[in-house]
This record gives structure tokens, C-alpha cells and sequence, in this order.
């Protein structure tokens, strides 16, 4: 069992300006393997990523705070009790910014999939990320284009 109004974040000193945000990864703490639980400590002026959707269902409850929800349909402000269901595709593109003054805590959920693929429409990127992070791949569309047996013998 795991207390989220107790949890502990971390922050990644190489997160850029504008997407510096602390992680606490409940879901893992709370032995779960079938889900991927996070919480997300957002401070004021930054985004926990970028633009993106992904290929499985993602869900976000806001627990306190304020945050700019950017998605298919444009943006607006949702506020603490929030549940917003991403649905997988295009469709469930979104981005979580907070432009208050206060922090916001935000817990995110989806299955455990792995790799989890990403596509980020803005900077046309794709982003494979599998269990072993040396294995990561983040390329751009127009460079990632490949016939399928190319190279093989």
C-alpha cells in the first residue's frame, strides 16, 4: 500500500526548462506490474511532456491544482477532481501545462505495455521505449523511413 499525499518526487536534472516535473512512480510502490501508475508534480510554468498521443489508453485525475489541458480540441483549464480518459491515437493527443501560480499534482495511469510507442505531432518525432532504457529510440518520421528487409542478409 502506498500513501500519494505522501509520496516522494523525483526530479530529472536534465528535464529543460518548461518540462521540469516531479515523478513518484505509486503505482510500482504499490507492487503493480499490469498498470502504470504515476504521480506528477507540476510547478508553476511547466508541461509534464510535450504534445503526444500513444497506442493504449491513458487517464489522468487531477488531485490538486489547476492545469491547461491541450488537446484534439484545443485547450482549456481543468481544475482538482478532473478525470480525462486519452483514448488511444490520434484522437487522445494531449499535453498538461500548468500556467497557475500553485503546483498541481496530477496522477496518470495506463497498462504496462512494453515498449510503450509515443508519437509527438508537433516536432514529427516517434518514441520507442522499452524495458531497457539503452534500447530507447526517439527519430523523426521522415529519417525513420525503411524498407522493412533493408540491410538484411
Amino acid at each position: 500500500m502506498v500513501n500519494i499525499f505522501a509520496a516522494s518526487f523525483q526530479y530529472d536534472d536534465a528535464d529543460p526548462d518548461g518540462y521540469r516535473c516531479g515523478a513518484a512512480p505509486v503505482g510500482q510502490d504499490a507492487g503493480g506490474v499490469a498498470n502504470n501508475v504515476k504521480l506528477y508534480e507540476l510547478p508553476p510554468s511547466q508541461s509534464l511532456c510535450p504534445y503526444h498521443y500513444e497506442y493504449e489508453e491513458e487517464w489522468l485525475l487531477l488531485l490538486e491544482g489547476e492545469l491547461v489541458l491541450r488537446d484534439p480540441a484545443g485547450e482549456r483549464t481543468i481544475g482538482r477532481g478532473a478525470l480525462v480518459c486519452f483514448p488511444p491515437g490520434p484522437d487522445g493527443a494531449h499535453k498538461l501545462t500548468n500556467r497557475s501560480d500553485g503546483t498541481a499534482h496530477a496522477l496518470m495511469f495506463s497498462s504496462a505495455r512494453e515498449p510503450a510507442v509515443a508519437v509527438y505531432p508537433d516536432s514529427d518525432k516517434i518514441g520507442v521505449f522499452p524495458p531497457n532504457p539503452e534500447d530507447k529510440l526517439l527519430v523523426r518520421r521522415d529519417n525513420a523511413r525503411e524498407d522493412y528487409y533493408a540491410g538484411e542478409v
